[in-house]
């Protein structure tokens, strides 16, 4: 069961502490993926190379030992090697707006092996005419695989966007057919 921190903190900006953000970089049959965390849970995980809405990693910690970041990487070695269906990590989105947070909530109930379309996410999080909107959040998703925007297609079935690339997209969804 994942577990997200995805709600908004009541405090002012200047007001709020600013957590330590450690980072690795892991193999994985898609090339590096960077991996990032603070000690409240997974801040996000990119592909180090062709990844759009990268974040500048450079203020962020080296902690290859770091225990968020080392579940992280055994797990996603284990969904690679057709060993697990669902992630079960905390995470601690740093980013963005209230709507991307629902947006991205929404796709965890995606479950594996399975696909949805940008229209039924906005009916998900109930509005149905933000398919547009939707898109672009899920485009900025910081949680890519573990929160699973390569699991939404267009309306027709047809492979559209994703920040990692469409070649990385279409390995997902066979990846996941094939281990269903």
């Amino acid at each position: 069961m994942m577990r997200s921190s995805l709600s908004k903190s009541h405090l002012p900006m200047h007001l709020m502490p600013t957590p330590r953000v450690y980072q690795t970089k892991r193999p994985s049959p898609l090339g590096d993926i960077l991996l990032a965390a603070t000690d409240a849970g997974l801040v996000g995980v990119w592909f180090v190379q062709g990844q759009v809405h990268m974040p500048d990693s450079s203020p962020w910690l080296s902690q290859d030992q770091h225990p968020v970041l080392l579940s992280t990487a055994d797990q996603l070695a284990a969904y690679f090697n057709g060993q697990r269906q669902a992630f079960e990590l905390n995470l601690a989105t740093h980013w963005g707006t209230p709507f991307q947070r629902r947006v991205w909530q929404a796709l965890t109930q995606i479950p594996f092996g399975q696909t949805s379309s940008y229209g039924q996410i906005a009916h998900a999080i109930g509005n149905p005419k933000a398919v547009r909107a939707v898109g672009a959040a899920i485009g900025q998703n910081p949680h890519s695989i573990v929160v699973p925007c390569h699991r939404v297609l267009g309306a027709n079935g047809s492979l559209t966007g994703f920040a990692g690339g469409l070649h990385r997209k279409q390995y997902l969804l066979h990846h996941e057919a094939l281990h269903t």
